[in-house]
């Protein structure tokens, strides 16, 4: 896999030299890639062996508070920070949504929290342990961050929706199928034993099927970049409880406003600084937050947090 990133690269770098923002971030990641040998870009023929990895990582390192400690990143050695010197502490069963403007860094944060991108400054830590040079498996064990393109693959429903825990059981496949609204999706598309096209699966569908897949796994930490923007408001709602209830860490890049109502915490980008709080906090020292509440019109239906 390495060679043939290594021979896309140049090609990527004329493609995104015009580009912002998520060209890139396409070619900051590949080049992270690149540096790591390829671990974690999986050939689509090889889809159960980084999950065994995955599991064989210690699940008893410690709580998986997760730490940003003067985290400074920018897209090349000349561009402007996109973070600048932030700190952040996320403790374990803490459930943070993040909101923004376009450009603010939102999903660059979520890179930098998940270690696919490495700061120029500062540490990013998971139980105290910093995430630069850990093995593929032994991240893939402990954060789960589902983009906002999900990915379905040819195949069984059974192999995607199992896809990072082989020997998850049915019982906990009904469970997280029931929980986050799936059922009828799967009844339609004939069980977890049919064979599956992802070609005419909707994007809200494809949705659901990674969200299913990153509630099944047993990572701690799940990091949702905009992870329901295809599903419905009720929906979105459904999919964001459940896993607030889950055991572990929960993460929102927000597509909606009521995605914040909902958050224990919620934190606020503005591409130079950034402001800690809860919705009623931040209403009064925001005046970002303020207006992106009323910009985005927070539905009838966003739930205060339970």
């Amino acid at each position: 896999a390495t060679y043939v990133l290594q021979g896309l690269q140049p090609a990527l770098q004329t493609l995104v030299d015009g580009l912002s923002g998520p060209g890139l971030w396409l070619m900051v990641t590949l080049r992270r890639i690149v540096e790591t040998g390829g671990a974690g870009v999986q050939n689509p023929d090889d889809a159960h062996d980084a999950p065994a990895e995955a599991e064989a990582a210690d699940p008893d390192r410690g709580r998986y508070d997760l730490a940003l400690s003067g985290i400074t990143f920018g897209y090349s050695e000349w561009a402007e920070p996109v973070v600048r010197s932030l700190d952040l502490n996320i403790p374990q069963g803490d459930h943070l949504v993040i909101v923004g403007p376009s450009g603010a860094g939102k999903s660059t944060l979520a890179g930098l929290m998940t270690g696919l991108l490495e700061p120029q400054a500062g540490q990013v830590s998971l139980g105290g342990v910093g995430l630069l040079g850990q093995s593929a498996g032994e991240l893939a064990a402990q954060r789960v961050l589902i983009p906002q393109e999900a990915y379905v693959f040819a195949g069984t429903l059974l192999e995607n929706l199992s896809y990072l825990r082989p020997e998850v059981t049915d019982a906990d496949l009904d469970e997280a199928v029931h929980l986050l609204g799936a059922e009828a999706l799967v009844e339609r598309l004939g069980g977890y034993a049919a064979e599956i096209d992802p070609t005419p699966l909707s994007a809200g569908e494809r949705q659901l099927l990674t969200l299913v897949r990153a509630y099944v796994s047993t990572a701690p930490v799940v990091i949702l970049d905009e992870a329901t923007c295809h599903l419905d408001p009720v929906a979105e709602a459904r999919v964001e409880h459940a896993f607030a209830d889950r055991h572990g860490t929960l993460i929102v890049i927000a597509h909606r406003m009521s995605s914040a109502i909902r958050a224990r915490r919620i934190l606020v980008l503005d591409g130079v600084s950034a402001t800690l709080g809860d919705h009623d906090d931040l209403l009064t020292r925001s005046p970002l937050y303020r207006d992106l509440v009323g910009h985005w019109q927070v539905p009838a239906q966003a739930a205060p947090p339970r």
